[in-house]
This record gives structure tokens, C-alpha cells and sequence, in this order.
């Protein structure tokens, strides 16, 4: 049974929601501001937080911001679930390290699904028990939420991060984009399989010891492959080329 923390202005949306968090089977605490959803996270982490962008005193954004910012709660997905439709306000929650995003109106039971695929994604990762994964010289804490390649740090978004974090935990398989963004952006995510290619060629730029390992699957999706000797030494080897 997990604990669901629902912060919603909006008296309607809020029962609504948490009727139909609760028949899914879910412990539903309901908030209707920015603050007190802080003031709450800090007396008890929620497995999911269910976040409107337009709260009274602390908007959804800073909420957001706060939460990824925070040790002990960076890791809580966070769908967001607001009248805010345009491409510029997802991007800018989804930037923020919101997992999902979800516009009014909406279909209840597609939340609920939504908030059932992010649990069983954050519970897959947990059981997992790795908290360092590697790849040559590239280091993922998943604990810090920090990512460092030859010991330089290199700053990511949060959906950089998961897409990262998920190549790691599955390397050497091929992953379409419909899985990665199933498994990686949520249920039925409906910002288009292009996202997935965007992503993947700002963690090729931002980590240049990737731009071979990566390899792209024509027309289906990408897979990472296992990095030899010399990358373990910091040297990433191309796909296909020869060591001497």
C-alpha cells in the first residue's frame, strides 16, 4: 500500500482524484498549498506526490524544485497535474524533475494508471540495490543524485538523469523509444518518441565518453554497449573499432 500525498487547490479535482488514488488501493493525504505540502514532506516522504502548478503562497514549480532539491525526497516521482497546456510549461516541469505531466481535463483512471506505472518504476529501481552505477569513467550516484565523468561533475536535468540512469541498469539491451518512454517518462507519455532522440543526443554532448557507446537502432532505438578495457581506464573505444 503506498502513501500518496495529493496537492490540489482545487476542492472538485482534489476529492476527485482522491477517490479514485484511494479505490486503486492507495493511502491519499489531500493538501490545497505549496507550503504546507513542504511543511508536510518534511514530517513524512509520500511514495508519489500528485502537484497543480497554480497553488496559493508556494506555486507548483518551487514545490517541484524543493522536493528535487532535498536528499530525502529528490527521489519521490512527482506528477504534476495541471490547466497549464502549453509545450513551454511542460518542458519547464518536466526540466524540473517532474516524472509525469498531466493537463486538465484529464481521465482519473489514467492518472491512475500513471501514478501505478511511476510506483512500480521507482519500485523495480529500489529493489535493484545499486546505488553507484558505471560506465568507464562516467559514475552515476543515484544516493547524490550526481553524475561525474573522470571525476569532473556534470550537471544534468532530471530527465536526463533517469534516461542515463535507466541505460545503465540495461546495457547491452536494445530498448525501443515506445519502452524508454514508458519506463523512463511515464505512462503513455504523449510528448512523441522525438523526445527520446533529443535526450539522447544531450547526454552524447554533455558526456562525450557516450557518443560511441550509445549506439542508435535504426528506426526502433538505442542501446548501450559495454564499455572494453580501455574505457575502464577512461578511454571510450568506438563501436567497431579495432585496439592495437
Amino acid at each position: 500500500m503506498s502513501y500518496l500525498l495529493v496537492v490540489e487547490d482545487d476542492r472538485d479535482i482534489a476529492e476527485l482524484v482522491e477517490r479514485y488514488l484511494t479505490r486503486a488501493g492507495h493511502v491519499v493525504d489531500v493538501l490545497d498549498a505549496g507550503d504546507t505540502a513542504l511543511a508536510s514532506v518534511r514530517e513524512r516522504v509520500p511514495d508519489l506526490v500528485v502537484l497543480d502548478l497554480m497553488l496559493p503562497r508556494v506555486d507548483g514549480l518551487d514545490v517541484c524544485r524543493t522536493l528535487r532539491r532535498s536528499t530525502a525526497t529528490r527521489a519521490v516521482p512527482i506528477i504534476m497535474l495541471t490547466a497549464r497546456s502549453g509545450e513551454a510549461d511542460r518542458i519547464a516541469g518536466l526540466e524540473l524533475g517532474a516524472d509525469d505531466y498531466v493537463t486538465k481535463p484529464f481521465s482519473p483512471n489514467e492518472l491512475v494508471a500513471r501514478v501505478g506505472a511511476l510506483l512500480r518504476r521507482a519500485q523495480r529501481w529500489a529493489e535493484s540495490g545499486e546505488t553507484v552505477l558505471r560506465h568507464g569513467a562516467i559514475v552515476l550516484d543515484r544516493d547524490r543524485h550526481r553524475v561525474s565523468d573522470a571525476d569532473r561533475e556534470v550537471t544534468l536535468t532530471a530527465k536526463e538523469f533517469l534516461l542515463l540512469e535507466y541505460l545503465l541498469q540495461h546495457r547491452g539491451r536494445v530498448l525501443s523509444r515506445d519502452l524508454l518512454l514508458t519506463d523512463v517518462w511515464g505512462y503513455r507519455y504523449t510528448g512523441g518518441t522525438r523526445t527520446v532522440d533529443v535526450h539522447v543526443r544531450r547526454l552524447r554532448e554533455k558526456l562525450p565518453a557516450l557518443a560511441g557507446a550509445i549506439e542508435t537502432v535504426k528506426q526502433f532505438g538505442y542501446r548501450l554497449v559495454d564499455p572494453g578495457p580501455a574505457d575502464a581506464a577512461g578511454a571510450l573505444r568506438k563501436p567497431g573499432s579495432r585496439r592495437s
